[in-house]
């Protein structure tokens, strides 16, 4: 569908930003807009070649997102010790994320196993662990 459809669709797209700039002053915002468009012409055709390639960036963008929030709130920190903080906890919850766990309940593990047992192992704790209870997985 991607070589039929899709590549009609470009190129039609295409011989309309053609015919576009041959009216268009090119200092113009439009102008410019159109100069960036045919400079892009190589990197949006990509996806007719690969059909493993997505046609949009939406996963990059959902994972993204908490990077972007955590980076209005961080501007908040009162002091660095606070941001490193911050930082530590938020890679905590991301890995825990990542591995399929319940952040919550992950956290709420790993803050009793630390009070609790003193001959505590680093290990034991990492989100891979055997030793996670069944309560912290999805």
């Amino acid at each position: 569908m991607r070589k039929e459809d899709s590549a009609k669709l470009v190129t039609s797209f295409y011989d309309f930003l053609e015919d576009l700039s041959t009216r268009t002053l090119p200092q113009s915002l439009l102008g410019k807009a159109i100069t960036y468009a045919k400079n892009q012409r190589e990197y949006l055709t990509t996806f007719l070649e690969d059909p493993r390639i997505q046609l949009s960036n939406n996963l990059a963008e959902q994972s993204i997102r908490p990077f972007v929030i955590g980076r209005n709130n961080w501007l908040f920190s009162a002091s660095p010790r606070g941001a490193s903080s911050s930082a530590l906890i938020y890679s905590i919850i991301q890995t825990a994320i990542s591995n399929d766990l319940k952040p919550y309940h992950y956290l709420n593990h790993i803050f009793e196993e630390i009070q609790l047992n003193e001959e505590l192992q680093v290990v034991d704790l990492l989100p891979w662990s055997d030793k996670i209870p069944g309560e912290c997985k999805k």
